[in-house]
């Protein structure tokens, strides 16, 4: 059996994990996180149809969720752009991926090498899956979620229009 990790005894955790859930205001809180961000990614299915959008969500482990987006400009480079909600800060980012390690190591070494200084850049590819990263929206406005999903959408096609431009001047 796997061994877990933690500052306290795990059964400590449980017994806290299960005071919550027995409130409800966490799992109606993640219920509803996961629906915005399945209609998020049909929202981007729809509009953009001449991209791909991962059939699913990947739900994580509390720490990330996301789906990827897959314009063919980056595509042909086997490059993805994937949309994140981070639990911990509850922010949105949007990261240049690639299709496997050998192509995120690849590209991240192109950013990191270049004077490009747009988005944040990691400072390894170990335990990352990122090339380069943007935070989205800082204090999302769950209150309002056309509005946030616009901010998202806007956010997400001018990170790949920067993306697209700066690989565009690349000699292949």
């Amino acid at each position: 059996m796997p061994e877990i990790k933690k500052a306290r005894p795990f059964h400590e955790y449980m017994d806290e994990y299960k005071k919550q859930m027995e409130k409800g205001d966490i799992k109606e809180a993640y219920r509803g996180l996961m629906e915005y961000i399945l209609g998020l990614r049909t929202y981007f299915e729809n509009k953009y149809p001449d991209h791909i959008v991962s059939g699913s969500i990947y739900q994580g482990y509390m720490d990330m969720t996301y789906f990827s987006f897959f314009p063919e400009s980056l595509k042909n480079r086997k490059l993805k752009v994937a949309i994140v909600f981070i639990h911990d800060t509850c922010r949105f980012e949007v990261w240049l991926a690639g299709y496997n390690k050998q192509v995120q190591t690849k590209y991240w070494k192109l950013f990191k090498e270049s004077d490009w200084n747009k988005y944040s850049i990691p400072s390894t590819t170990k335990g990352v899956d990122s090339i380069i990263e943007y935070v989205l929206v800082e204090n999302p406005d769950f209150s309002d979620l056309d509005t946030l999903t616009k901010q998202i959408e806007r956010g997400t096609l001018k990170f790949i229009k920067d993306v697209e431009d700066f690989l565009s001047k690349l000699k292949n």
